[in-house]
C-alpha cells in the first residue's frame, strides 16, 4: 500500500469513528492520527465566539480544541464524501452539522480539512467551513 493510500485509510477510518460516536472517539484521533507535535488550525483564527477554533502546535494543547467543541456542540453527523491525496497531504471533503449546546441552534455547513502526514501521523492540519453560519448558531 502507498503512502497516500495509507494516509487515506488512517483518515477513514478517523472520521467514521468521529461520526459514529458523534465525537465520542476524541482518544482514537489523539492514539492512531495526531502526531505529537502538530500544526493544527482552524479558519475563525480563535474569534469569539468560536476562541477554540485557533491554532495549536502540540496535540496536548490540542485536546482544548476537542474538549471545548464537544462541551459546547452537539454532533449531528460528520459525514466525508471524497478524499484527494497526493504525497503526503490529503484533503478529505464532506459535510458536518452541530447543534449549539447554549443557543439550540443548528449549523450544517460544507466541510473540507487538509492533512499532511510523515511517518504515518498527522502534521499538519487547517479545516475550512462556514464561519458565518456556525457564528450565527453560536449566538443568541
Amino acid at each position: 500500500m502507498s503512502n497516500e493510500a495509507a494516509n487515506v485509510k488512517i483518515l477513514q477510518d478517523a472520521y467514521h469513528r468521529w461520526n459514529e460516536s458523534k465525537g465520542g472517539s476524541v482518544d482514537h484521533w489523539f492514539d492512531v492520527v495526531v502526531a505529537p507535535k502538530i500544526n493544527f488550525a482552524s479558519i475563525p483564527r480563535g474569534v469569539e465566539p468560536l476562541a477554540f477554533a485557533t491554532e495549536y502546535h502540540d496535540s496536548v494543547k490540542l485536546r482544548d480544541y476537542f474538549d471545548t467543541l464537544l462541551s459546547e456542540w452537539s454532533m449531528q453527523h460528520y459525514t466525508i464524501n471524497e478524499y484527494v491525496a497526493q504525497g503526503d497531504a490529503v484533503v478529505a471533503r464532506g459535510s458536518c452539522a452541530w447543534i449549539n449546546k447554549r443557543t439550540g441552534k443548528l449549523a450544517e455547513t460544507p466541510k473540507l480539512d487538509f492533512w499532511r502526514f510523515k511517518d504515518g501521523k498527522a502534521i499538519e492540519f487547517y479545516e475550512y467551513f462556514d464561519t458565518a453560519l456556525v457564528y450565527d448558531a453560536a449566538t443568541a
